[in-house]
């Protein structure tokens, strides 16, 4: 479906991509209710713009970039898109005062960082609202490497262990930054949740059709190689393949996260109860796929029983399963492939700007290059995936309203960044 959008979001894409925030001109948010004491930073521990830092790190690892890419990261960069994506939700919901921002699994803080970039750039767009952001990190080690991301030296952990939240910071345009080993300790509110590469490392059930029924698939010590693992089909029900599986499932093999249901319930829960929507970007499939528990070690195929812990485990999240756990207090959309998503975010517009101020020849053939690795479908195009979860009310009809002399009509909901195709007239 195509709409024609009153240029918003388009607006918001235009101003991030061409007009980065001087450092002059940065915008203090508002303080937290109560400021952390803090040294200021050094001219050496001074936090570099998330980008110049997200660049820098990319360099030290592989070497020197390419313009093409160099340009695609600061102006195509899909993580980068999703803080707009976040604004426009945020404006599509009319503008509530409060937002909190939620991640689940922050990894290194680098998201969180580029959504506050964007965040600063579209300042003047979110007014007086109260921005928080809210992170949910079991890991110590990790939530003190994104507070030091994130914050710099403006953070402290709580003194009890038992504390929800564990640690608080503030960064350095003086937004609140909080930390919680669960989602359920997080501050109600309308929030927005984000997750990108969070579902697919969650641990996974996996079950086999076979003649007496499901089964669930187990890991054994294979008996003719002690020091070696394998799988094994368990000779009769289990907990898990007693409840887990739907009775018109009609796969022979099926790849089940229970505990990626529970946070989507919980999400859903929220966001029906207190207002928000949730974008979660991940390799998926719509309920149609089998066996895709794997493991990736040094960014090579690793056989996921082999050397355990010495590799990424991974398995694609099923988006069917997690609609229906959501069940019908929200509205789900998507999912969709990342090349829908970048394109309905208008990347094909961009690539046109880019490709009319680049007279060298080498540069737009790797610009295009670029852009087929996004979006072409034997690519990333097809094997990332966003879908989100929002209220009901943000995709609702417009209501008409009789009068005397005319019929009325409230006005209609912005269209739903990214998962509709936007016009640029």
């Amino acid at each position: 479906m195509r709409v024609c959008v009153g240029v918003r979001t388009q607006q918001l894409i235009h101003r991030v991509s061409i007009h980065p925030v001087r450092p002059s001109a940065a915008v203090r948010w508002r303080a937290a209710q109560t400021r952390l004491f803090c040294s200021p930073p050094t001219e050496e521990e001074k936090p570099r713009p998330s980008m110049l830092r997200h660049l820098t790190s990319k360099i030290k690892a592989t070497g020197p970039i390419t313009v093409a890419e160099y340009m695609r990261e600061v102006l195509t960069n899909p993580v980068t898109l999703i803080g707009v994506w976040i604004i426009s939700e945020w404006m599509g919901a009319g503008q509530p005062k409060q937002l909190k921002l939620v991640e689940l699994g922050p990894g290194k803080g680098s998201l969180a960082s580029d959504i506050l970039r964007v965040f600063s750039q579209l300042r003047p767009v979110l007014g007086k609202a109260s921005v928080s952001l809210h992170l949910v990190e079991v890991s110590p080690t990790l939530s003190r490497l994104q507070a030091q991301i994130l914050t710099g030296n403006c953070s402290q952990e709580a003194d009890a262990e038992d504390e929800p939240v564990y640690r608080r910071g503030e960064t350095a345009a003086g937004l609140p930054v909080s930390w919680y080993r669960r989602l359920a300790d997080v501050p109600t509110g309308f929030s927005i949740f984000y997750a990108h590469e969070f579902f697919d490392a969650l641990p996974i059930h996996k079950f086999q059709r076979t003649e007496k029924g499901w089964r669930e698939v187990m890991v054994d010590i294979d008996p003719e190689k002690p020091d070696q693992l394998r799988f094994v089909v368990a000779p009769s029900p289990t907990p898990a393949s007693s409840v887990l599986i739907q009775a018109d499932e009609r796969r022979s093999h099926v790849e089940v996260c229970a505990e990626g249901g529970v946070i989507i319930h919980q999400i859903a829960q929220r966001i029906a109860g207190d207002g928000g929507a949730a974008l979660i970007a991940d390799y998926g499939h719509n309920g149609t796929k089998m066996d895709t528990f794997r493991g990736f070690k040094d960014h090579q195929l690793h056989d996921v029983l082999s050397s355990p812990g010495s590799a990424d485990l991974t398995a694609d999240v099923d988006f069917n399963y997690l609609r229906r756990i959501a069940g019908r207090d929200v509205a789900c959309v998507g999912p969709i492939s990342q090349r829908t998503f970048l394109k309905n975010m208008g990347i094909d517009s961009r690539m046109q700007v880019l490709l009319r101020n680049c007279s060298d020849a080498s540069t737009r053939k790797q610009l295009i290059s670029s852009y087929n690795m996004l979006t072409n479908p034997t690519e990333m195009g097809d094997r990332f995936h966003f879908f989100s979860l929002l209220q009901h009310s943000r995709l609702a009809r417009p209501k008409t309203v009789q009068g005397l002399n005319m019929d009325k009509k409230s006005p209609a909901p912005l269209p739903v960044a990214g998962f509709t195709e936007l016009s640029f007239s």
